[in-house]
């Protein structure tokens, strides 16, 4: 693993070390995608299988002199805002299954929950969040399906792509895992235990 990524999954990870500058995790996550794009590096769905907290973020902002979108410089997310992602896979499909987005706000919890779809020669994984589930200290606040949410979720495998919300995956590592989201920017997860 680059050096610079080694040193932010560490920091993410387990608060050792010294925090990387923005600057350079942004390029070696952009280094990084160059690889995987070069090389043609495949993941498979049972690769991203787990638990993972959200650390590093890029905004992206359109430009009229370039065509397309554009980085911004990208932050690390504070320790108290917790972003879990989760995947699942059910026994039955190789390249199917659940995602759980689990926001932590002090006592506020938001869990989204769907369906899931990945395209290994791309590394491409689909998502809907079909399903939420809200608590407040614990207490039920709400818990059932969002914006049409059982018909989507009825539908969600026979929907094209270019509909869909998606992460292209270009690093995935045994601690760690990034990907480019459908609006363009880039985010790194760090494993979760539990």
């Amino acid at each position: 693993m680059d050096p610079v990524l080694d040193q932010a999954v560490r920091y993410l990870a387990n608060s050792s070390g010294t925090l990387p500058t923005h600057a350079s995790v942004v390029e070696t996550l952009l280094e990084a995608e160059k690889i995987t794009k070069q090389t043609k590096v495949q993941h498979a769905y049972s690769q991203l299988l787990g638990n993972w907290r959200l650390g590093f973020i890029t905004g992206t902002k359109r430009t009229r002199q370039r065509a397309g979108v554009v980085l911004g410089a990208g932050r690390f997310l504070p320790r108290w805002v917790k972003i879990y992602l989760t995947y699942v896979q059910p026994d039955t499909s190789l390249d199917q299954g659940t995602i759980q987005n689990q926001v932590d706000l002090g006592p506020l919890q938001l869990i989204l929950t769907g369906p899931t779809r990945f395209w290994s020669k791309k590394n491409i994984l689909a998502f809907d969040f079909t399903r939420l589930k809200a608590t407040l200290s614990g207490l039920k606040l709400y818990e059932g399906f969002v914006r049409g949410g059982r018909d989507r979720e009825a539908t969600f495998q026979e929907q094209r792509l270019k509909g869909q919300a998606f992460f292209t995956y270009f690093l995935v590592e045994a601690d760690c895992i990034a990907a480019r989201g459908k609006g363009g920017g880039l985010a790194l997860w760090v494993r979760e235990e539990g």
